[in-house]
């Protein structure tokens, strides 16, 4: 069903916002699809025809991202949308008991809502934060080092519409509407409120502090990073006269020492908002 003319006066001048912020109408579509889950609570036919009509779309490829991407819901999920990571570390640390023993406390299987409509329930493959495995998310805040029984008190707080704060991040829960609206770019300043980063996080740093070891200053090293990539594609240039495929032990070494450039995120889902 479209969504009635409400509705629509309510979206529109968001949904100008977020189109405006790039330089296609196309590229808006993520963050537009994200707004209207803020509005029924998932991505209603009605939403789909919405974001086709507004970027110059077909249903059909508005469709085809919205069954890509499991962040978007087909159907209502519940006020406090709890995801279970069973993926490599976390199954190991037990999220399997974990999603276990939820099904049956909650009574629902993947992507239920219980009848109350408080809470929903989701097997993630990853929460990406392995070093506090078992891991939970709801609303896409974390809940690290999770039990069974800690699992259990968690869900029924959320049912009883208790105060709970993730382990990391601000010190409450939004719900998964508000959640939505946050992740189409409007954001609601908790994103500094609470600790980012626990103490696994901080091992590298304290590693770092007793060692005395500081980051190079921008500039410094540029020349033997040049020098590395050029070995590495001296490597590559080598290792493609031998047979298809082949990396012998020099190739190897020439890789290992090209200077491996990266930070981690620790907070939630807050750090991926596009800027409002």
């Amino acid at each position: 069903m479209p969504f009635s003319d409400d509705v629509r006066s309510r979206l529109d001048a968001d949904a100008a916002q977020i189109i405006g912020k790039y330089p296609g109408p196309r590229s808006a579509l993520l963050p537009l699809l994200h707004l209207v889950q803020s509005e029924e609570g998932y991505v209603s036919a009605g939403g789909i025809e919405y974001c086709a009509g507004k970027l110059g779309l077909t249903e059909t490829d508005v469709t085809a991202v919205v069954s890509f991407y499991t962040m978007y819901k087909r159907r209502p999920v519940g006020k406090y949308h709890v995801g279970v990571c069973t993926n490599t570390v976390c199954g190991v640390m037990g999220g399997n008991q974990l999603l276990a023993e939820l099904r049956e406390h909650l009574a629902v299987g993947d992507d239920e809502v219980t009848p109350d409509g408080q809470v929903s329930l989701e097997h993630l493959e990853c929460n990406a934060a392995c070093e506090y495995a078992p891991v939970m998310m709801v609303n896409w805040e974390f809940f690290d080092n999770m039990t069974p029984q800690s699992a259990r008190q968690l869900a029924d707080d959320l049912r009883a519409d208790h105060n709970v704060a993730p382990t990391r991040g601000p010190g409450r829960l939004v719900t998964w509407r508000e959640a939505a609206r946050i992740l189409a770019g409007f954001n609601d300043d908790l994103a500094t409120e609470g600790p980012a980063a626990g103490p696994a996080d901080l091992v590298g740093l304290k590693i770092a502090k007793e060692h005395g070891w500081t980051a190079p200053e921008p500039g410094q090293g540029e020349d033997s990073d040049r020098h590395a990539l050029r070995r590495v594609a001296r490597g590559k240039a080598l290792r493609s006269r031998g047979p298809r495929g082949a990396c012998g032990p020099s190739g190897r070494a020439i890789l290992r020492r090209v200077p491996q450039r990266g930070a981690k995120r620790s907070g939630g889902f807050r750090g991926v908002v596009p800027p409002g």
